[in-house]
């Protein structure tokens, strides 16, 4: 029987801290919403003693938002903790996100703290947190660079204490794939009261690896996986969240569902994309410009024999517009063919071999032919037939 991975959401407030990105509060609940109807189940609002704007946005999406978990994330500090408790107070379900580093590099060169003191903190940190909500999440920041035993004895303390849900971030995007599955594994066997907690992943794109970290951090023993819409995070990024959704979902047998709605990933890109104003590379996986074009002509010619030899999402499946046959100079004649026939031009294989050379010396002079070049190429046949 598949097993749910929880999907938490930090579009709106991971994804905002990229430059540019800033988020007013109409925006942000305009946006929960939109999170909230695509099937998320948890939605991080926000880091609400930031700002009076934060606070603000956090606690309109706590009024309004029914279904999914709303959350709130903190320093491991108790004022921070109690002014996300007080943003949240409305919310039908409510979860406060703390913690604090627990690498070394952060322990010594953050904090100047010892391992026993960060514990110390991190246990106060989740029973404040628990006089505000039931559901409480801690992160171990940096746990990808925090040494496997030490780490067991973080997430045993937390748990102890009373966190529902810990986070294992790979804050710098350092681990290689197996590194970090194997770390969530031995979370899983070295951490007496494992059972009593969720474990999530959280993981940053540095090195280009966000998204398969957190498919081996899931097979590992992760249950909760947290991203964002067009993988908008802090540097390089977040782990996608229409990546690892689609991942899951073609790749049924590893054994793992999610309550996402895949047909609104594509609708939901553009508008952030559009309201964050941060475009989305035209090769980006699911929802990139070009993620259902063709246009050299070997693939050109597969696809239109059968559309599996080169796609395995249906593009209608994540509410793209389509398959594209895009004509470049590397395009073949049954693409020449096929956008003829789309514009209502019945040509047999005579004429498109003799098209086809004044199709190539078009294509030689721009990065794509249009459908008016095709017109024209059309009508100047059709003249030289008549003659």
């Amino acid at each position: 029987m598949a097993e749910q991975v929880y999907i938490f959401d930090t579009t709106l407030r991971d994804g905002e801290q990229v430059p540019g990105c800033k988020l007013n509060t109409k925006e942000k609940v305009g946006l929960a919403l939109k999170l909230e109807a695509l099937g998320v189940d948890i939605i991080e609002a926000g880091f609400p003693i930031s700002s009076p704007g934060d606070f603000e946005s956090v606690s309109e999406i706590a009024k309004l938002v029914k279904n999914a978990t709303v959350c709130g994330l903190t320093r491991a500090v108790q004022k921070d903790i109690e002014v996300a408790g007080e943003a949240l107070k409305h919310a039908k379900r409510s979860r406060i996100h703390t913690g604090i580093g627990t690498s070394d590099f952060h322990i010594k060169a953050k904090f100047n703290a010892t391992r026993e003191e960060i514990i110390a903190r991190a246990t106060q940190a989740v029973k404040w947190a628990r006089n505000f909500t039931d559901d409480v999440e801690f992160f171990a920041e940096d746990a990808g660079r925090t040494e496997n035993e030490y780490l067991a004895r973080v997430v045993e303390a937390v748990i102890a204490a009373g966190a529902t849900v810990v986070n294992i971030p790979d804050t710098t995007g350092y681990c290689l794939p197996h590194q970090y599955g194997e770390k969530m594994a031995f979370l899983r066997n070295n951490v007496s009261n494992i059972d009593k907690a969720v474990l999530s992943c959280h993981c940053h794109n540095d090195l280009g690896l966000a998204t398969a970290n957190s498919i081996a951090g899931v097979i590992g023993g992760a249950r909760q996986i947290e991203c964002t819409i067009n993988g908008l995070g802090e540097r390089a990024g977040n782990t996608a969240l229409e990546e690892v959704v689609m991942i899951l979902k073609q790749h049924a047998s590893l054994g793992f569902y999610t309550n996402v709605n895949a047909t609104m990933l594509n609708p939901i890109s553009r508008e952030v994309s559009d309201i964050m104003r941060m475009a989305v590379q035209p090769n980006k996986a699911i929802v990139g410009a070009n993620a259902f074009s063709h246009s050299s002509g070997i693939h050109q010619d597969g696809f239109l024999k059968s559309a599996e030899t080169y796609e395995i999402i249906n593009p209608e499946a994540v509410g793209a517009e389509g398959s594209k046959i895009v004509l470049t100079a590397r395009s073949g004649r049954s693409a020449l063919a096929y956008r003829f026939q789309k514009l209502g031009f019945q040509f047999d294989r005579n004429d498109i071999d003799i098209l086809y050379a004044s199709f190539l010396q078009v294509a030689d002079t721009k990065k794509e032919v249009m459908e008016e070049d095709l017109q024209a190429l059309a009508l100047a046949h059709a003249a030289v037939t008549v003659q």
